[in-house]
């Protein structure tokens, strides 16, 4: 998924397996050849020696390395709890398909066995997100696909089970991004208002609709912003976008807490949106690696799709994309340079 394509490195991977954390019970195996077997990350075992183990992405590559299945929690196997969070992903997205919109909990756990209470909490200690909000996530998911695809509006909101579009608005009300409309039409018809600021970072390329801030980018001009919204009214910010402008001014000079509160008006696909959110997230003066941040999002296996949604990111800043660092704790990568990435974290004590 585009260049930013880090996975879980092996000093996340050993964080990970000493937390035993169960989220990546399946993502990789942990190796120890000191005794010959390979393990769960959330193996109950004492942790080995840390100069013993060695990562696998599967049980099979592990046992092609020579190293047996632990008997003690059965890596090479799924268990009833996973098979049933699996069986009620799969009539989740069945009953999606159908047009019948998500189903109840009631009726997810009559699937599985389980009273609905302990299924909710099994659901979203394995997914990472409740049975209700992984429906509604990929609901919306689906949704700006078909959007994107050329499908009607209409249309694309039946196919993924909503009744209508007052249903879609109240449901994503308050999230980032454009309204169905926008999204089938590429764009058209909205009215862009930007400028170039002098900043001690270097020109500073800062785009607004009525709705909030929707480019910021570092070294770039009209040209730039003209493709990346060529169906757009493009004219230059007058006095009623001054105050929006000295308030991204002063985020990116003189960074605090208060930039949250600036409106942003962004375009990306409900995953997209979703990384944004949880970037946003991110404690002033933190920093986050990848693996960290897919975790967050229920989905550790996502490392590399949420680097193609960073490299997607056109609000700089705003949206901290440079709050996310390699594993290893180095800096990574960063579209407009690591000088200015570097300088972003000096300036938030990171």
């Amino acid at each position: 998924m585009k260049p930013s394509t880090i996975p879980l490195g092996d000093d996340d991977r050993w964080r990970i397996a000493l937390a035993k954390d169960r989220r990546f019970d399946g993502v990789f195996v942990t190796g120890v050849h000191s005794t010959g077997i390979y393990c769960r990350p959330s193996c109950p075992a004492r942790a080995p020696l840390r100069k013993n183990v060695r990562f696998y992405a599967s049980p099979g590559e592990a046992e092609n390395a020579g190293l047996r299945a632990c008997k003690r929690c059965s890596p090479d196997t799924q268990s009833a709890e996973e098979a049933c969070v699996l069986a009620a992903i799969a009539a989740i997205r069945a009953s999606l398909d159908q047009g019948r919109g998500p189903m109840t909990l009631e009726a997810l756990a009559g699937l599985t066995g389980y009273t609905p209470t302990h299924f909710q909490r099994l659901f979203k200690r394995t997914v990472g997100l409740s049975p209700a909000a992984y429906a509604k996530a990929l609901r919306e998911e689906r949704v700006r696909g078909a959007l994107s695809d050329g499908l009607g509006v209409t249309k694309a909101l039946s196919s993924a089970g909503y009744a209508g579009s007052k249903q879609f608005y109240a449901e994503t009300k308050g999230k980032l991004g454009m309204t169905p409309n926008d999204w089938s039409k590429g764009g058209a018809g909205k009215r862009v208002h930007w400028a170039v600021l002098p900043t001690t970072l270097g020109p500073m390329l800062v785009a607004a609709t009525d709705k909030g801030v929707c480019c910021l980018a570092f070294g770039e001009d009209e040209g730039e912003l003209r493709a990346r919204f060529a169906k757009a009214e493009l004219v230059p910010a007058g006095e009623d976008f001054r105050a929006l402008f000295a308030q991204v001014l002063e985020a990116v000079e003189q960074p605090g807490p208060g930039s949250a509160a600036i409106p942003l008006d962004v375009k990306g696909t409900a995953f997209q949106q979703r990384v944004w959110e949880e970037l946003r997230r991110i404690p002033y003066g933190e920093t986050r690696s990848y693996g960290e941040l897919a975790a967050a999002l229920g989905n550790p296996k996502a490392s590399r799709a949420v680097g193609g949604a960073n490299g997607a990111n056109h609000v700089a800043v705003l949206i901290p994309c440079h709050r996310v660092i390699a594993a290893d704790g180095s800096l990574g990568g960063y579209a407009y340079g690591l000088a200015i990435k570097a300088e972003l974290l000096r300036r938030e004590g990171s």
